[in-house]
């Protein structure tokens, strides 16, 4: 069981010489924060500046599932007044789950099959590390799929007996052919049809380093460069990939940083 409150949004306002800051989103492990500072200022997170808004002066960054001490967002203001604050973040804990009956080369791959996952791995991440200006992000995630969910963010991955990384993602069973909706508009970074971990995959750009994927698709509707609004269809529930039945495999990302589905979109609709 997750011991959080899920979807909680909490703002936070200071004023200081570099101008406002206001935070929205609930700063536990693996959240997506959302905030916003005058135009023209600049913010960093953690040292690292992200990209801002120059009309509204939105920005966004994620929490890592294992992050222990305080976010420190810095915001440079006209004429170069920074202020600097410190987000504590909220420690949360996680369930172990075991994963039986897994072909043993999708548990242990063999060095051919560690090249494939080399090469994919950097299709995936290049998909990911894109910061876009679109801000469709703003409008919100929804369930791309309603059903069972099979495995959470965070939890440890007992796979075959061995034990492996966290999940950083959402599982989510379903029967084969299940329609899988875009869960926020954006545009399609990666479509590829067989990824030797992930299978069938789609990866939807949503602005500013805000990216989600869906995997194990047994069908792909999209393809790279397509624009998609948020409900419209781009795959099918499989069991491609390391999978021992129908599922999807939903994450969000924040570039490199998994998030948690469930703390970002609410709980799961009984109906889509």
């Amino acid at each position: 069981m997750i011991r959080v409150a899920l979807a909680v949004i909490a703002w936070l306002l200071t004023v200081s010489a570099a101008g406002a800051l206001e935070l929205a989103g609930e700063p536990f492990q693996g959240a997506l924060i959302t905030g916003t500072v005058d135009p023209g200022a600049r913010v960093t997170i953690d040292r690292r500046e992200v990209r801002v808004d120059p009309a509204t002066g939105r920005f966004v960054f994620g929490i890592p599932q294992d992050r222990r001490g305080a976010v420190r967002i810095e915001v440079l203001g006209p004429g170069d007044a920074a202020e600097r604050f410190d987000l504590p973040v909220k420690a949360r804990t996680y369930d172990i789950e075991r994963i039986d009956g897994l072909p043993p080369r999708k548990v242990t791959p063999n060095p051919d099959d560690l090249d494939r996952i080399r090469n994919e791995a950097r299709l995936i991440n290049a998909a990911r590390a894109r910061n876009s200006e679109g801000t469709q992000f703003e409008g919100g995630f929804i369930w791309p799929v309603t059903g069972r969910i099979s495995g959470r963010y965070g939890n440890q991955r007992i796979l075959n007996g061995e034990p492996r990384r966290p999940h950083l993602g959402v599982d989510i069973a379903a029967p084969r052919g299940t329609p899988v909706a875009a869960s926020a508009a954006g545009t399609v970074s990666l479509a590829e049809a067989d990824l030797f971990f992930t299978g069938g995959t789609v990866v939807l750009d949503h602005g500013h380093g805000v990216t989600t994927i869906y995997s194990h698709l047994a069908t792909i509707g999209v393809s790279v460069g397509d624009t998609v609004i948020a409900g419209q269809q781009v795959g099918t529930v499989g069991s491609t990939g390391r999978s021992t039945g129908p599922h999807l495999d939903w994450r969000i990302n924040w570039f490199s940083v998994r998030l948690d589905p469930e703390l970002i979109a609410g709980p799961m609709p009984t109906t889509r």
